[in-house]
């Protein structure tokens, strides 16, 4: 879109915001397995959202089996009334609205339940890291999902990266990913919010792959393998490895090469919508393991392809402030972000910070006056 000037314009993140064509009836709540401590949180949440906001709840099919819950007498009086599936089943038409109650790796899992459109996600920090989950469970829960549910929130649209094998000389290799769906027969294909790591696995040896942008030729990757992360992945694996920390809204796909056996094989961002491709090199001693945000690892074997490029299906998160204050926010809260002891200003006897820099300022012009000379 162009404005008058004729140059691109850029959209404000802030002017994303929550709208609702129709008012939400059904709602998936996911949460974090193996913890207890989320236990009380999700009977609490399914509990008002059946018998206040008489809503239509589903779970995955295997919490109704987790032993710990069913000790709770809450749980044995609603669960009647909760809906659920299993595995991979398609969720596209019968959910308007996800929670999730856990940490990052819960709102991953919930990602990965959704191969194409998403529906708004607001996830709760009841796990461990939380650079992901916004919103406190004990800040009023019921008050947080009321403005949700009403249309009041901002929105943060977390792009995802599509993956598919495909044989190198197969009539699919030269059709472009962005085309390819479900119908196309695929032996393997997923959708990622963090990354793709390709690596050499039990191999002794180098992992050895070529990378290939729009196809043409880029490098050949040898070291223990390399990341290929979206903007929200930056700030995972890929950050751990040396690169940038990309905020979400920015269109790109990170390279990141993981312990590179050359000293000049720095990180690079590319634009995000390239397709991306890797292949086992020719020279290759062993074949390279492939995984998608820390699942699904399978082999990348001699004569096969992993094409990668953004997915036109984001994840559509809810904020807790903005874009710009909850990404900054959780680089501070979470990782730290350059945080150190401020240096001391020069104070000395008699001295105030204002004056002891007029006397540093006029103190370094001296010195430069009396090292002048004139040429």
């Amino acid at each position: 879109m162009k404005n008058s000037a004729g140059l691109m314009s850029i959209q404000d993140p802030a002017s994303l915001r929550l709208t609702w064509y129709k008012s939400p009836a059904t709602i998936l709540i996911i949460k974090k397995i193996y913890d207890e401590n989320i236990i009380r949180p999700f009977l609490e949440i399914i509990t008002y959202l059946v018998q206040e906001r008489h809503m239509i709840v589903y779970v995955e099919a295997s919490i109704l089996q987790e032993e710990i819950l069913c000790q709770y007498d809450d749980f044995d009086q609603i669960k009647s009334k909760l809906h659920t599936f299993e595995g991979m089943e398609d969720l596209t038409d019968r959910i308007d609205f996800i929670v999730c109650l856990g940490g990052d790796g819960t709102l991953l899992h919930a990602s990965g339940l959704f191969q194409t459109s998403v529906p708004p996600v607001l996830s709760f920090h009841l796990g461990s890291l939380g650079f992901l989950t916004p919103f406190e469970f004990s800040d009023n829960y019921k008050n947080i999902l009321s403005a949700v549910l009403q249309g009041n929130a901002k929105l943060s649209l977390r792009s995802r990266l599509k993956c598919v094998f495909t044989k190198v000389d197969s009539d699919l290799s030269r059709i472009p990913v962005k085309h390819l769906d479900a119908a196309s027969k695929l032996s393997q294909s997923f959708m990622v919010l963090n990354e793709v790591v390709i690596d050499r696995g039990p191999s002794p040896y180098l992992c050895n792959v070529d990378l290939y942008i729009e196809g043409r030729y880029v490098t050949s990757v040898q070291g223990d393998g390399l990341i290929i992360s979206t903007p929200t992945g930056s700030t995972a694996y890929a950050v751990s490895a040396g690169a940038s920390m990309v905020h979400p809204s920015v269109p790109a796909i990170m390279l990141t090469p993981i312990c590179p056996h050359s000293l000049s094989f720095r990180p690079v961002i590319v634009p995000a919508g390239v397709e991306i491709k890797i292949m086992v090199s020719p020279e290759a001693r062993s074949t390279a393991w492939v995984s998608f945000d820390g699942r699904n690892r399978c082999e990348l074997v001699h004569g096969e392809l992993l094409r990668v490029t953004t997915a036109i299906y984001p994840v559509p998160c809810i904020c807790r402030d903005d874009q710009i204050s909850d990404w900054f926010d959780c680089l501070s809260t979470c990782m730290h972000w350059n945080v150190r002891h401020r240096q001391k200003p020069f104070i000395g006897i008699g001295m105030t910070p204002s004056s002891s820099t007029s006397s540093l300022v006029s103190h370094n012009s001296s010195f430069s006056d009396s090292n002048h000379v004139d040429c």
